[in-house]
């Protein structure tokens, strides 16, 4: 099953895809191509993000290898509609894409060991969890570097976890205008989401439609030699294998 989120007078409603089109909660079917499509998570209640959760990006980041979870959080105001301009902004400079698996919770969730902590899962989206790196590393805090507006560009589906199956066996990619910057594969990450959901879940009560970013792999453009940051024209592109790509402008 594939989920979707649409735009109707700035409202925002939940679809189901069809072969006959997008089926609203109301029963109505609506041609998918008319629909303004927006973030396909809606509304969550907490955006939870995992940073230097794959191994050969901790290596490019200079980083020790995290022995524990390292937890911080984006807001709503992150969101942007589906295939929507991301504008840069007026602070900051070194503007970076990070191409992520996302993980929509699907019932409420405490206190869940590992075993178990796929079942709450309702589905899978890809992320990019943009980020500005002089922002972020400016304190101890990443927040402001994570947390600026349309800085969470997210996929047009959110794919149930059924039609999905294993989360750890994923192919995702980023491109830069065109070049492949980032491939490598869900397998390599540091700590696995069920891992990443028995660790957050005895800290804190996950909601459904709580949105976890798994985090990113090597390739970044902090990890390079040559620094070429994202500036305005600039089009990134990511995807993950069955959940579909988003494509993003920089203004």
């Amino acid at each position: 099953m594939k989920l979707l989120y649409f735009r109707d007078n700035g409202r925002l409603h939940r679809g189901v895809v069809t072969p006959d089109g997008v089926l609203d909660d109301a029963g109505t079917l609506h041609k998918e191509e008319d629909l303004v499509i927006g973030p396909c998570v809606g509304t969550p209640s907490k955006i939870i993000c995992i940073g230097l959760n794959y191994r050969q990006h901790a290596l490019e980041s200079g980083m020790a290898i995290p022995a524990i979870p390292v937890v911080f959080t984006k807001y709503n105001n992150t969101l942007v509609d589906f295939g929507g301009d991301v504008p840069l902004g007026k602070v900051g400079h070194q503007f970076d894409y990070e191409v992520e698996l996302g993980v929509v919770i699907g019932r409420k969730c405490k206190d869940v060991a590992a075993s178990k902590a796929l079942d709450y899962v309702l589905g899978y989206c890809v992320a990019n969890d943009l980020s500005c790196r002089d922002l972020q590393f400016r304190t101890s805090q990443w927040l402001m570097g994570k947390s600026l507006d349309h800085f969470l560009p997210l996929g047009k589906y959110l794919v149930s976890a059924d039609e999905v199956g294993d989360p750890q066996r994923l192919q995702l990619r980023c491109r830069l205008n065109g070049v492949v910057r980032q491939d490598s594969n869900t397998s390599d990450m540091i700590f696995s989401v069920a891992e990443i959901i028995e660790d957050l879940s005895k800290h804190m009560t996950l909601e459904p439609g709580d949105l976890i970013l798994t985090g990113t792999p090597q390739g970044v453009i902090m990890g390079m030699a040559e620094k070429k940051w994202l500036r305005p024209g600039d089009v990134v592109e990511v995807e993950i294998e069955l959940l579909g790509a988003t494509l993003n402008t920089m203004i």
